[in-house]
């Protein structure tokens, strides 16, 4: 054996009791787990008693689409004992894109990001995207591995632009091209951002030709739908009939019941997944485990304010009328980039901007007024990232019970002050929510954050602590482990997580992260097939 880790207690991934065992790696995978006979001798033994061995977690919702490229460390997510992320959420990402949309992409999302300066984006579809980070550093790979998903806005951007306007049946035609082109090249499935522009446009008939080639490609679709405050129910409810016409597969994404308007309502929301699939659906979910929410400034606007792209947009904010039209519709309305609830400022706190020279006077404040988001927005061009306190910690907690609940941290790694969620989801469910209030059991939580999500990928050999199965695995203290991020320090770093290894390979030893960049693209491989577009073109999946 290359690597024998000696009397862990193995949770499984499974959600079945765990066991006490030697667990034998060998060329990357898991080769003999000892039950009841011998492991064999290992050029390197770790002496895991004491320790909870499980499969290495997934992050189902994250933001690392540059990250993984600009900081080989990674430790946000490396020490967490996250082995796997899927990037491309809530619409925008970096690719398909041609270098007008990269352009309106990069601004409208620095919040998010940062910018892409350094990076030398040499890419322009999917696949090019996931073999640059194939590539990584020298060759070398990333730090964790990486699925991706088919960004529905991005895609819309890069055939219509940021109009507000029905697509024609060719761009339609020109948009499901797309979505099958990113999908053939090992894409996951597709997302969507439907409080985002331009995302936000497209109306229920043209997500649902869009969800018919996902479903063709054998993949799933992932919005952040078009409300969690106001209507939140109702644009839940569309998510789940769309893709239940599409015959696509559904994961809900950062499936929350926020703003005041939904406080205790947790169970309706659950009973209308539990209709659906009793029904049939196929749908998965993921939360963080915390109350606020995390975005930029500039999503809170409402949706015609985008139309044209950003610089549209800062042009309405310099101009008095329009941005009196905005402010009205932020306040007294509710926009619908605020989840149609009329903004409440003292709930909404500045967590990072993109020019550093305002962060003194802006980062880890609650904002007074309609007058300084409009200054802030102008100064930092749309740059502001910003946490809703809008959460409710019941709806938290019975959200994350439900059997088809997974974990995602929708971590935004930039910023003075990020939301901890980004360097702290995965400690914390272990930590706060099974050791200190038993929400879940030990074993349940970790099905939810790993056997779960590689279910939901169509992973056949990465979820679970099976011989044969890739040797991606994490080794924590169950008495200690316990996120370290906090609001008011959200960049340390959790304890209690000694080992995680990627293809058996240690990305963090003995607590501290290692120089291994083991990480690669995860592309899906399941059989898809052929899907012809309406103008007779033909496009295969793999």
């Amino acid at each position: 054996m290359d690597l024998v880790l000696r009397g862990a207690r193995v949770v499984d991934g499974t959600g079945g009791p765990s066991y006490r065992a030697d667990v034998g790696v060998h060329e990357g995978r898991i080769a003999v787990i000892g039950r009841d006979r011998r492991v064999p001798a290992g050029r390197i033994t770790v002496d895991a008693d004491g320790l909870a061995l499980a499969p290495g977690f997934i992050d189902m919702h994250a933001h690392s689409d540059l990250a993984l490229l600009r900081d080989p460390d990674h430790s946000a997510k490396a020490a967490q004992g996250v082995t796997l992320e899927v990037l491309g959420q809530d619409g925008l990402s970096y690719a398909p894109v041609d270098d007008r949309t990269l352009e309106g992409v990069r601004t409208a999302i620095a919040g998010w990001n940062g910018d892409t300066d350094g990076l030398d984006p040499d890419w322009r579809t999917v696949g090019e995207y996931l073999d640059r980070l194939d590539r990584g550093f020298d060759g070398r790979g990333i730090a964790v591995n990486a699925a991706y998903l088919v960004p529905q806005g991005t895609v819309r951007a890069h055939v219509l632009g940021w109009a507000d306007r029905p697509a024609t049946p060719a761009e339609l035609d020109r948009m499901r091209a797309l979505v099958a082109e990113g999908l053939a090249d090992g894409a996951a499935g597709m997302s969507s951002g439907l409080t985002y522009t331009p995302g936000m446009y497209a109306d229920e008939a043209e997500l649902t030709e869009l969800c018919r080639v996902v479903a063709a490609y054998g993949g799933y679709y992932c919005p952040h739908h078009r409300s969690y405050g106001r209507g939140a129910l109702a644009a839940y409810a569309e998510m789940i009939e769309l893709t239940r016409r599409a015959g696509c597969a559904l994961h809900l994404a950062h499936a929350t019941m926020n703003f005041a308007e939904n406080a205790g309502r947790a169970g309706d929301l659950l009973a209308l997944l539990d209709a659906a699939l009793a029904d049939g659906a196929d749908i998965t979910l993921d939360t963080y485990p915390y109350t606020p929410g995390c975005t930029t400034l500039a999503a809170l606007l409402p949706g015609w304010a985008h139309e044209g792209g950003p610089e549209a947009l800062l042009a309405r904010l310099a101009d008095p009328a329009a941005a009196e039209r905005i402010r009205y519709a932020l306040e007294v309305t509710g926009s619908d980039g605020c989840h149609g609830v009329p903004v409440d400022w003292s709930a909404v706190e500045v967590s990072g901007v993109g020019d550093p020279v305002l962060a003194g006077a802006h980062v880890g404040r609650r904002l007074d007024g309609w007058e300084t988001a409009r200054g802030l927005l102008l100064a930092d061009r749309l740059g502001t990232t910003v946490l809703q306190h809008v959460g409710h910690e019941d709806n938290v907690r019975a959200i994350m019970r439900h059997p088809a609940h997974t974990g995602g941290s929708d971590g935004i790694l930039r910023g003075a002050k990020p939301h901890p969620r980004a360097y702290g989801t995965f400690p914390h469910y272990l930590g706060r929510y099974v050791r200190e209030l038993g929400v879940l059991g030990l074993e349940e939580c970790v099905a939810h954050l790993s056997g779960r999500p590689a279910a939901r990928l169509r992973l056949p050999d990465r979820g679970l602590v099976r011989e044969g199965y890739r040797a991606d695995l994490v080794l924590f203290d169950p008495e200690t482990v316990a996120a370290g991020s906090t609001y008011e320090e959200p960049r340390r770093l959790p304890r209690g997580i000694p080992h995680v290894l990627i293809d058996g390979r240690f990305t963090v030893r003995d607590g501290r992260r290692t120089d291994v960049l083991a990480g690669r693209s995860v592309r899906r491989t399941a059989p898809g097939r052929v899907w012809r577009t309406p103008m007779g073109r033909a496009s295969q999946g793999r």
